[in-house]
């Protein structure tokens, strides 16, 4: 089992828009066996976890492990797992995190919390993040060899570094003090190495 991919999910469930079964078609990619089964019910229930897989990377991205731990255990608690081996000939043999008949959305959660969980155990909170950037919000996984990264992508760490730039730059013209540094604005945040 990718326990990595299956992290990715959460955040991929997280920053998606979910407001209605075409996004949700987005989510899973159109040709999917997910979408195709997918229900209304289903999409509530995206809605719903989407708020509590959120706090778990706000309580990680601010150093409360015990509250990320405790939401996290909370989220396993409601989509267990219960794994099962599927395939269609003896060379196609793969785990599936959900027994038979789940819906798409326990099949789903149930590895995303999952991986998550792992994520945590070997990696730890701090690895979970909420871009800097004001106007984002996406959550991400660090994968830099130093944890550094504090965007959600290339883009929104250019959009935050051009815009505390050019406050700088609006600031020393006018001889104005800059107003203060948010982490999106802060000197460590322009040096620090950003990885997509």
């Amino acid at each position: 089992m990718d326990f990595d991919a299956y992290a990715r999910t959460a955040v991929d469930i997280v920053n998606a828009p979910l407001e209605s079964m075409q996004d949700l078609a987005a989510l899973f990619g159109e040709d999917s066996w997910q979408t195709s089964e997918a229900t209304e019910r289903d999409l509530v229930a995206f809605r719903r976890a989407r708020k509590r897989l959120r706090e778990v990377f706000e309580h990680g991205s601010s150093g409360r492990d015990v509250a990320a731990v405790a939401e996290l255990n909370a989220l396993l608690e409601a989509y267990p797992m219960q794994p099962r081996i599927s395939g269609h000939d003896t060379h196609d043999w793969h785990m599936h995190v959900t027994g038979r008949g789940s819906s798409v959305s326990s099949e789903l959660l149930a590895g995303a919390a999952w991986g998550l969980a792992v994520w945590l155990c070997e990696h730890g909170s701090t690895r979970f993040g909420v871009c800097a950037d004001e106007r984002c919000g996406n959550v991400y996984l660090d994968t830099s060899s130093n944890c550094c990264r504090r965007f959600c992508s290339e883009r929104c760490a250019t959009r935050s570094h051009v815009a505390a730039h050019r406050a700088r730059k609006r600031a020393a013209e006018t001889g104005a003090t800059p107003a203060p540094l948010t982490p999106a604005t802060a000197p460590e945040a322009e040096r620090a190495v950003v990885t997509a």
